[in-house]
């Protein structure tokens, strides 16, 4: 049986989950993830590389990086993830610059505790207080060999791509226009764009609307203005794609949030 926990405090999100079946469609998230695997083998497709956590693996995600999710056996998986915004991960761990992180996953057992804490608080709805001391804790397992400085060297076409789609999302992703702008055709960009993203652009713009439309359903709780603001058709047409990227409904995370599940 499939579940998934949602539950926020201090500006984090806990994830608390169990999959057999479920696989998790490629995408990327805006903040940083971390994540305990309890029981079984979690196997996922990490920008093309296949990792896999066993249990007590500590997975660790830096923003926008892509990749999907599955049980490697049928009998399943039980994990916890974190969902830290990029400025207050930063300001933990007392950085400026945007870090990733040498390796996916670490088998490190003071760090997999504070984690652990961290999520148990957040579940058993500590105050903001608390939970921002334990993120204190997580942020200080991390040493220089765990972090490393994010490369900025990135292409400049696809940070300007990600832009245009960025600027775009109320209205229908035109493939022909950002293309041009770049001197493409539109099938020279899709390639251009995958290759150094791991997400085509439809993909990429889909993965954008969704998290938006989860900033505004945290933010106003209410669900229909994540519809009519993010270009969605109507609820079931949202609550499909959520559920893709997230494991629940769109309708399922907001009643969570509000501790009606």
């Amino acid at each position: 049986m499939e579940r998934f926990e949602y539950k926020q405090a201090a500006g984090i999100t806990a994830l608390s989950a169990s999959i057999a079946d479920f696989t998790y469609k490629k995408h990327c998230h805006e903040e940083y993830a971390l994540g305990v695997t309890l029981r079984g083998v979690q196997q996922y497709d990490l920008e093309g590389s296949l990792q896999s956590s066993h249990r007590s693996g500590v997975m660790l995600f830096h923003p926008e990086q892509t990749h999907d999710g599955w049980s490697q056996e049928r009998s399943g998986i039980d994990y916890v993830m974190l969902y830290i915004h990029p400025d207050q991960f930063l300001e933990a761990l007392g950085k400026k610059e945007v870090l990733r992180f040498s390796d996916p996953i670490v088998y490190d057992a003071g760090l997999r505790r504070s984690i652990l804490d961290l999520s148990t608080a957040i579940a058993g709805g500590q105050s903001e207080d608390v939970c921002s001391e334990l993120l204190f804790r997580v942020a200080g397992h991390f040493s220089q060999d765990i972090l490393r400085p994010m490369d900025i060297k990135a292409p400049s076409f696809t940070r300007k791509a990600k832009e245009r789609i960025h600027e775009n999302l109320e209205h229908v992703l035109r493939l022909d226009e950002i293309s041009g702008e770049f001197g493409m055709s539109k099938y020279q960009f899709i390639r251009a764009f995958k290759a150094n993203t791991g997400l085509s652009p439809y993909q990429y713009f889909l993965n954008c609307r969704l998290e938006r439309a989860r900033r505004l359903i945290e933010k106003h709780r209410d669900i229909y203005l994540a519809v009519s603001s993010c270009g969605f058709v109507d609820l079931a047409h949202l609550n499909r794609h959520y559920k893709h990227v997230y494991g629940t409904t769109a309708f399922e995370y907001l009643s969570y949030l509000e501790g009606k599940i």
